[in-house]
Protein backbone atom coordinates (compact mmCIF):
# COMPACT_ATOMS: atom_id res chain seq x y z
CA UNK A 1 0.00 0.00 0.00
CA UNK A 2 1.17 3.36 -0.92
CA UNK A 3 1.48 6.28 1.99
CA UNK A 4 1.30 9.75 0.93
CA UNK A 5 2.12 12.83 2.95
CA UNK A 6 -1.70 14.91 2.64
CA UNK A 7 -2.13 17.09 1.07
CA UNK A 8 -1.24 15.35 -2.72
CA UNK A 9 -1.88 17.77 -5.98
CA UNK A 10 -2.15 17.15 -9.48
CA UNK A 11 -3.36 18.27 -12.61
CA UNK A 12 -6.88 17.55 -13.63
CA UNK A 13 -5.64 15.07 -16.92
CA UNK A 14 -3.71 12.85 -13.94
CA UNK A 15 -6.86 11.59 -12.73
CA UNK A 16 -6.02 7.99 -14.14
CA UNK A 17 -2.88 8.03 -13.06
CA UNK A 18 -0.64 6.55 -10.49
CA UNK A 19 -0.07 9.41 -7.96
CA UNK A 20 3.95 8.45 -7.25
CA UNK A 21 5.78 11.10 -4.48
CA UNK A 22 9.29 11.22 -5.00
CA UNK A 23 9.16 14.31 -3.14
CA UNK A 24 7.56 16.41 -0.58
CA UNK A 25 6.36 19.93 -1.03
CA UNK A 26 7.94 22.49 -3.25
CA UNK A 27 11.55 23.77 -3.15
CA UNK A 28 10.86 27.47 -4.21
CA UNK A 29 7.24 27.66 -1.70
CA UNK A 30 7.69 31.48 -2.07
CA UNK A 31 4.69 32.56 -4.56
CA UNK A 32 2.62 35.05 -2.80
CA UNK A 33 -0.39 33.23 -4.42
CA UNK A 34 0.38 29.54 -3.36
CA UNK A 35 -0.55 28.10 -0.35
CA UNK A 36 -0.62 24.60 -1.38
CA UNK A 37 2.65 23.36 0.23
CA UNK A 38 2.72 26.10 3.45
CA UNK A 39 1.32 23.36 6.02
CA UNK A 40 4.55 22.05 8.84
CA UNK A 41 4.25 18.40 6.80
CA UNK A 42 4.47 19.74 3.32
CA UNK A 43 8.39 20.79 4.25
CA UNK A 44 10.54 20.29 1.19
CA UNK A 45 12.72 16.79 0.66
CA UNK A 46 13.61 14.45 -1.18
CA UNK A 47 12.35 10.86 -0.66
CA UNK A 48 14.90 8.19 -0.99
CA UNK A 49 15.30 5.75 -3.47
CA UNK A 50 14.06 2.85 -1.74
CA UNK A 51 11.06 4.55 -0.37
CA UNK A 52 10.51 5.56 -4.02
CA UNK A 53 10.87 1.86 -4.97
CA UNK A 54 8.51 0.25 -2.43
CA UNK A 55 5.96 2.43 -3.51
CA UNK A 56 6.05 1.42 -7.21
CA UNK A 57 5.93 -2.08 -6.21
CA UNK A 58 3.35 -2.26 -4.33
CA UNK A 59 1.40 -0.41 -7.30
CA UNK A 60 2.94 -3.43 -9.25
CA UNK A 61 1.25 -5.49 -6.59
CA UNK A 62 -1.99 -4.09 -6.73
CA UNK A 63 -3.25 -5.55 -9.45
CA UNK A 64 -4.63 -2.35 -11.36
CA UNK A 65 -3.57 -1.86 -14.85
CA UNK A 66 -1.09 1.48 -15.13
CA UNK A 67 0.17 3.01 -18.03
CA UNK A 68 0.64 6.57 -16.60
CA UNK A 69 2.72 7.69 -13.62
CA UNK A 70 2.69 10.93 -12.46
CA UNK A 71 5.66 12.28 -10.47
CA UNK A 72 4.44 14.33 -7.12
CA UNK A 73 5.32 16.84 -5.46
CA UNK A 74 4.99 20.26 -6.67
CA UNK A 75 8.70 20.37 -8.18
CA UNK A 76 10.12 16.42 -8.61
CA UNK A 77 11.60 18.01 -11.32
CA UNK A 78 14.51 19.80 -9.22
CA UNK A 79 15.62 15.88 -8.09
CA UNK A 80 18.72 15.90 -9.87
CA UNK A 81 19.31 14.03 -13.15
CA UNK A 82 20.64 10.74 -11.63
CA UNK A 83 17.79 10.56 -9.36
CA UNK A 84 15.18 11.10 -12.02
CA UNK A 85 17.12 8.34 -14.15
CA UNK A 86 16.60 5.73 -11.66
CA UNK A 87 13.40 6.63 -10.97
CA UNK A 88 11.87 6.07 -14.51
CA UNK A 89 14.49 3.27 -14.91
CA UNK A 90 12.51 1.54 -11.56
CA UNK A 91 9.19 2.61 -13.13
CA UNK A 92 10.22 0.67 -16.40
CA UNK A 93 11.51 -2.25 -14.28
CA UNK A 94 8.60 -2.99 -12.52
CA UNK A 95 5.86 -1.69 -14.59
CA UNK A 96 6.30 -1.71 -18.05
CA UNK A 97 2.78 -1.14 -19.01
CA UNK A 98 2.97 2.66 -18.31
CA UNK A 99 3.43 4.38 -21.82
CA UNK A 100 3.82 8.07 -19.67
CA UNK A 101 5.26 9.86 -16.94
CA UNK A 102 4.73 13.73 -16.60
CA UNK A 103 5.66 16.23 -13.37
CA UNK A 104 5.06 19.61 -12.60
CA UNK A 105 8.13 21.55 -13.34
CA UNK A 106 9.26 25.05 -12.41
CA UNK A 107 11.21 26.80 -14.79
CA UNK A 108 14.46 26.70 -12.96
CA UNK A 109 14.25 22.83 -12.43
CA UNK A 110 15.68 22.78 -16.00
CA UNK A 111 18.62 25.33 -15.55
CA UNK A 112 21.30 22.56 -14.36
CA UNK A 113 19.85 19.86 -16.91
CA UNK A 114 21.09 19.28 -20.06
CA UNK A 115 19.09 18.68 -23.75
CA UNK A 116 20.34 15.62 -23.88
CA UNK A 117 19.95 14.78 -20.16
CA UNK A 118 16.21 15.61 -20.86
CA UNK A 119 15.79 13.37 -24.23
CA UNK A 120 17.54 10.61 -22.09
CA UNK A 121 14.52 10.60 -19.54
CA UNK A 122 12.08 11.40 -22.37
CA UNK A 123 13.27 7.95 -23.90
CA UNK A 124 12.66 6.78 -20.35
CA UNK A 125 9.16 7.56 -20.82
CA UNK A 126 8.85 11.27 -19.39
CA UNK A 127 7.13 12.74 -22.06
CA UNK A 128 5.14 15.50 -20.52
CA UNK A 129 5.68 18.21 -18.18
CA UNK A 130 3.11 20.88 -16.59
CA UNK A 131 5.18 24.10 -16.53
CA UNK A 132 3.93 26.44 -14.13
CA UNK A 133 4.59 30.31 -16.03
CA UNK A 134 1.85 32.30 -14.03
CA UNK A 135 2.57 34.93 -16.41
CA UNK A 136 4.59 36.69 -18.95
CA UNK A 137 4.71 40.00 -17.21
CA UNK A 138 8.24 40.38 -15.03
CA UNK A 139 6.16 43.53 -13.30
CA UNK A 140 4.01 40.50 -12.04
CA UNK A 141 6.17 37.70 -11.99
CA UNK A 142 8.99 40.18 -9.77
CA UNK A 143 5.49 40.99 -7.27
CA UNK A 144 4.41 37.63 -6.73
CA UNK A 145 8.02 36.63 -6.49
CA UNK A 146 7.96 33.84 -8.57
CA UNK A 147 11.49 33.86 -9.01
CA UNK A 148 11.70 33.71 -12.85
CA UNK A 149 11.30 36.02 -15.91
CA UNK A 150 10.14 36.13 -19.33
CA UNK A 151 13.38 35.08 -20.55
CA UNK A 152 14.26 32.19 -18.03
CA UNK A 153 10.44 30.55 -18.50
CA UNK A 154 10.99 30.39 -22.11
CA UNK A 155 14.68 28.91 -22.12
CA UNK A 156 12.89 26.25 -20.06
CA UNK A 157 10.04 25.73 -22.47
CA UNK A 158 12.63 25.68 -25.56
CA UNK A 159 15.03 23.16 -23.70
CA UNK A 160 12.06 20.83 -23.26
CA UNK A 161 10.85 20.82 -26.63
CA UNK A 162 14.45 20.36 -28.38
CA UNK A 163 14.67 17.10 -25.70
CA UNK A 164 11.17 16.11 -27.70
CA UNK A 165 8.87 16.14 -24.33
CA UNK A 166 5.80 18.35 -24.86
CA UNK A 167 4.83 20.74 -22.26
CA UNK A 168 1.11 21.59 -20.76
CA UNK A 169 1.71 25.15 -19.75
CA UNK A 170 -0.57 26.94 -17.14
CA UNK A 171 -1.58 30.77 -17.27
CA UNK A 172 -2.93 32.23 -13.60
CA UNK A 173 -5.72 34.84 -14.99
CA UNK A 174 -6.13 38.06 -12.83
CA UNK A 175 -2.84 37.62 -11.11
CA UNK A 176 -1.97 41.00 -12.05
CA UNK A 177 -4.65 42.44 -10.17
CA UNK A 178 -7.16 45.01 -11.38
CA UNK A 179 -3.89 47.30 -12.30
CA UNK A 180 -1.74 45.18 -14.05
CA UNK A 181 -4.02 43.34 -16.51
CA UNK A 182 -3.94 44.24 -19.59
CA UNK A 183 0.48 43.72 -19.28
CA UNK A 184 -0.41 40.18 -17.72
CA UNK A 185 -2.32 39.12 -20.70
CA UNK A 186 -0.32 40.74 -23.50
CA UNK A 187 3.06 39.70 -21.86
CA UNK A 188 1.38 36.20 -21.65
CA UNK A 189 0.33 35.86 -24.17
CA UNK A 190 3.83 36.72 -26.04
CA UNK A 191 5.25 34.29 -23.67
CA UNK A 192 3.87 31.57 -25.13
CA UNK A 193 3.44 32.46 -29.16
CA UNK A 194 7.15 32.47 -28.62
CA UNK A 195 7.03 28.68 -27.18
CA UNK A 196 4.74 27.37 -28.66
CA UNK A 197 3.60 24.89 -26.45
CA UNK A 198 1.76 21.54 -27.10
CA UNK A 199 -1.34 22.66 -24.75
CA UNK A 200 -2.01 25.61 -22.39
CA UNK A 201 -4.16 26.14 -20.09
CA UNK A 202 -5.70 28.96 -18.14
CA UNK A 203 -6.58 28.88 -14.04
CA UNK A 204 -7.83 31.97 -12.46
CA UNK A 205 -6.40 32.87 -8.82
CA UNK A 206 -7.99 31.70 -6.03
CA UNK A 207 -6.95 32.55 -2.57
CA UNK A 208 -8.83 30.40 -0.10
CA UNK A 209 -6.81 31.12 2.96
CA UNK A 210 -7.19 34.70 2.84
CA UNK A 211 -5.44 37.70 0.73
CA UNK A 212 -2.43 38.95 3.48
CA UNK A 213 0.42 37.49 0.91
CA UNK A 214 -0.78 39.11 -2.10
CA UNK A 215 -1.77 42.52 -0.20
CA UNK A 216 1.83 42.93 0.72
CA UNK A 217 2.69 41.97 -3.47
CA UNK A 218 0.81 44.39 -4.40
CA UNK A 219 1.79 47.49 -2.26
CA UNK A 220 -0.79 46.77 0.44
CA UNK A 221 -4.00 46.05 -1.54
CA UNK A 222 -4.60 43.24 -3.93
CA UNK A 223 -7.71 43.95 -6.29
CA UNK A 224 -9.00 41.00 -8.36
CA UNK A 225 -10.92 41.83 -11.58
CA UNK A 226 -14.41 40.55 -11.21
CA UNK A 227 -15.98 38.44 -13.49
CA UNK A 228 -16.26 41.29 -16.52
CA UNK A 229 -12.42 42.01 -15.75
CA UNK A 230 -11.50 38.52 -16.02
CA UNK A 231 -13.14 38.36 -19.35
CA UNK A 232 -11.77 41.23 -20.65
CA UNK A 233 -8.41 39.76 -19.50
CA UNK A 234 -9.37 36.45 -21.22
CA UNK A 235 -10.39 38.52 -24.41
CA UNK A 236 -7.07 40.26 -24.57
CA UNK A 237 -5.18 36.97 -24.12
CA UNK A 238 -6.68 35.27 -26.44
CA UNK A 239 -7.02 38.50 -29.18
CA UNK A 240 -3.17 38.36 -28.61
CA UNK A 241 -2.02 34.54 -29.04
CA UNK A 242 -0.78 33.58 -32.14
CA UNK A 243 -0.37 29.63 -31.97
CA UNK A 244 -0.18 26.88 -34.41
CA UNK A 245 -1.37 23.78 -33.02
CA UNK A 246 -1.91 24.11 -29.23
CA UNK A 247 -4.50 22.41 -27.27
CA UNK A 248 -6.15 24.99 -25.15
CA UNK A 249 -8.23 24.83 -21.91
CA UNK A 250 -9.88 27.13 -19.66
CA UNK A 251 -11.66 24.33 -17.58
CA UNK A 252 -10.48 24.00 -14.55
CA UNK A 253 -12.79 24.77 -11.23
CA UNK A 254 -11.29 27.69 -10.55
CA UNK A 255 -12.54 29.72 -14.22
CA UNK A 256 -16.31 31.28 -14.49
CA UNK A 257 -16.42 30.67 -18.34
CA UNK A 258 -15.71 27.01 -19.66
CA UNK A 259 -13.64 27.30 -22.49
CA UNK A 260 -11.53 24.59 -24.80
CA UNK A 261 -10.37 24.77 -28.70
CA UNK A 262 -7.54 24.26 -30.33
CA UNK A 263 -5.18 27.46 -31.14
CA UNK A 264 -5.36 28.75 -33.31
CA UNK A 265 -7.63 26.94 -35.89
CA UNK A 266 -10.38 27.78 -32.89
CA UNK A 267 -9.50 31.57 -31.89
CA UNK A 268 -12.15 33.27 -33.69
CA UNK A 269 -14.73 30.56 -31.66
CA UNK A 270 -13.60 31.27 -28.40
CA UNK A 271 -13.42 34.74 -28.98
CA UNK A 272 -16.94 34.62 -29.61
CA UNK A 273 -17.91 32.37 -27.13
CA UNK A 274 -16.25 35.44 -24.39
CA UNK A 275 -18.02 38.35 -25.81
CA UNK A 276 -21.20 36.43 -25.40
CA UNK A 277 -20.66 35.92 -22.21
CA UNK A 278 -19.35 39.69 -21.35
CA UNK A 279 -23.19 40.55 -22.75
CA UNK A 280 -24.96 38.13 -20.45
CA UNK A 281 -25.68 35.48 -23.38
CA UNK A 282 -23.80 32.91 -21.95
CA UNK A 283 -24.06 31.23 -18.32
CA UNK A 284 -21.11 31.48 -15.97
CA UNK A 285 -20.31 29.16 -13.17
CA UNK A 286 -22.06 30.55 -9.94
CA UNK A 287 -19.52 30.79 -7.13
CA UNK A 288 -20.37 27.72 -5.29
CA UNK A 289 -19.81 25.68 -8.28
CA UNK A 290 -15.64 27.27 -8.56
CA UNK A 291 -12.83 25.94 -6.62
CA UNK A 292 -9.26 24.48 -6.60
Amino acid sequence: MISYIEPVFRPPSEWKSLILQVSNGCSWNRCSFCDMYTQEQKKFRAHKVDKIEQDILAAAASGHSISRVFLADGDAMTLPFKRLKEICQLINKHLPSVTRISSYCLPRNLSNKTVEQLTELRQMGLSLLYVGCESGDNEVLLRIEKGEDFDSSLAALNKIKQAGIKSSVMILMGLGGKSLSLQHAKASAELMNAAQPEYLSTLVVTLPLGTDRMDAAFDGHFELPDQIGLLDEMQTLLANLELDKTIFRSDHASNYLVLKGVLGKDKPQLLAQVNQAMQGMVPLRQEWQRGL
